[in-house]
């Protein structure tokens, strides 16, 4: 009894082991995009969209196609219908009908032709294509945001690696600062100056700390995985850095025929097009056929599946024609309703085509904007570091105040954020350009 009270308890402690374990994940910024490609959910939620559209596609197929409908009917008439003749003045009742009845049938219908359904079939192509344009723009968007993310947490992790390299710094220069004081050869406000410094640098460290917790989250949440799973990024700041210094992109040129939003633009103008053609295609006639073919049987008692109850077929074909003639100018006002909507889709097909080109420029302008000022930083950090190494000599052998020697360090710690920040500008605009270029 002990043993089996044993298993049950490991094997309770195993699921639950393994419904608490999370995923690991260790992915290049590559990677990252090609999983969120598939995981995102908003990624997902496109491809039913697209899997919606073409159910709906041959929904508009099936209509024009052959209509099979079987009908089947029992009717019970516990009391019939009389009626009253007059015959040589003498009035007579007779009842009608039976009490038990009993139908089934078969019915085929066929559409020939009909103009709105031919519309309907290139409307549902345009459709289908709406949102294979959707699913497009949306894994732009994802990739976009899957880099701008992946950058943000390495601009966090080398935010704490400098940091924590400053606060190493910066607390020897205190602690012999402090040495120094103590022996009476400074006064005590270059201590309290190192102090207010070392402070500052703490609180910059733990703030960065939780934006990387916070970075790292949002990452996961692009990616489509639990807040609470494992990630680990391959590529660094620099290297990524390096990789999309490519000015060539800029120079390229910008079809915008290849944006996705001027395809999708262009999309609901031919939408608009359609909807105009199928209030015309109304002033048509449609023509269809039926062919219908059953039994019915009857009997004053229950008896209607039983051998020797007869049963009656009977048959027809029916052909439907149907002519507008008129609409009271309703079909009209229609019509030029729908090419009132068509005129508004091409003139903001115009306005998309100037808006995107005039983003172009601004992405382009971004882009090589954030490649001089990468340069322009990075030479910065070299100032800084020089002056802040010869202040804190000078500082040491007291040939330099405590207030020239904070003033040096802040100088340093901002161009150190603005290197950092510069190179996370280079990949985030890099990605902001391609997205216009279409480019993946």
């Amino acid at each position: 009894m002990k043993k089996n009270l044993l298993l049950i308890f490991l094997m309770l402690a195993g699921i639950l082991q393994a419904q608490d374990q999370k995923e690991s994940y260790s992915f290049s910024l590559q990677q990252a995009i090609e999983h969120a490609l598939q995981n995102n959910y908003s990624a997902i939620n496109a491809n039913r969209d697209i899997a919606a559209a073409k159910k709906k596609k041959w929904e508009t197929t099936a209509t024009g196609l052959p209509q099979i409908s079987g009908v089947a009917n029992y009717t019970n008439n516990f009391q019939l219908q009389q009626n009253q003749f007059t015959v040589n003045g003498q009035t007579t009742t007779i009842q009608f009908g039976s009490y038990n009845a009993a139908d089934a049938s078969l019915r085929l219908n066929q559409l020939i032709f009909d103009g709105s359904y031919i519309v309907a079939l290139q409307a549902s192509k345009t459709y289908l294509k709406y949102y294979e344009n959707a699913k497009q723009k949306s894994n732009t968007e994802i990739r976009e945001m899957v880099i701008n993310a992946y950058g943000n947490v390495l601009l966090a992790e080398e935010s704490i690696a400098i940091l924590e390299k400053n606060k190493t710094t910066l607390s020897k220069v205190l602690g012999d600062t402090q040495e120094t004081f103590k022996n009476g050869l400074i006064e005590e406000e270059n201590v309290e100056q190192l102090q207010i410094t070392l402070a500052t640098v703490n609180s910059n460290l733990n703030n960065a700390t939780r934006l990387k917790d916070i970075a790292l989250k949002m990452l996961k949440f692009a990616l489509g995985m639990d807040l609470e799973d494992s990630l680990t990024l391959t590529d660094k700041l620099d290297g990524l850095t390096v990789s999309n210094l490519d000015l060539a992109l800029s120079q390229q040129g910008f079809a915008v025929t290849n944006n996705i939003n001027y395809q999708i633009a262009k999309n609901f103008t031919e939408q608009r097009s359609l909807e105009l053609k199928l209030e015309k295609s109304k002033a048509l006639p449609s023509l269809s056929a039926g062919l219908n073919y059953g039994y019915n049987a009857f009997n004053s008692e229950f008896k209607l599946f039983t051998a020797d109850q007869k049963w009656y077929n009977y048959s027809g074909l029916s052909v439907n024609l149907n002519v507008p003639i008129f609409s009271s100018f309703g079909r009209q006002a229609r019509t030029q309703q729908a090419k009132i909507a068509l005129d508004q889709a091409k003139t903001q097909l115009t306005q998309t085509e100037q808006q995107l080109k005039l983003e172009y420029e601004r992405a382009k302008s971004e882009y090589e904007f954030s490649i001089e000022e990468f340069e322009t930083s990075k030479s910065n950090l070299n100032l800084a570091e020089r002056i802040e190494r010869k202040q804190q000599i000078k500082f040491t052998e007291g040939l330099s105040s405590s207030f020239d020697f904070s003033e040096a360090q802040r100088q340093l710690y901002t161009a150190q954020q603005n290197y950092l920040q510069s190179m996370v500008n280079i990949i985030n605009k890099k990605a902001a350009l391609e997205k216009i270029l279409n480019k993946n």
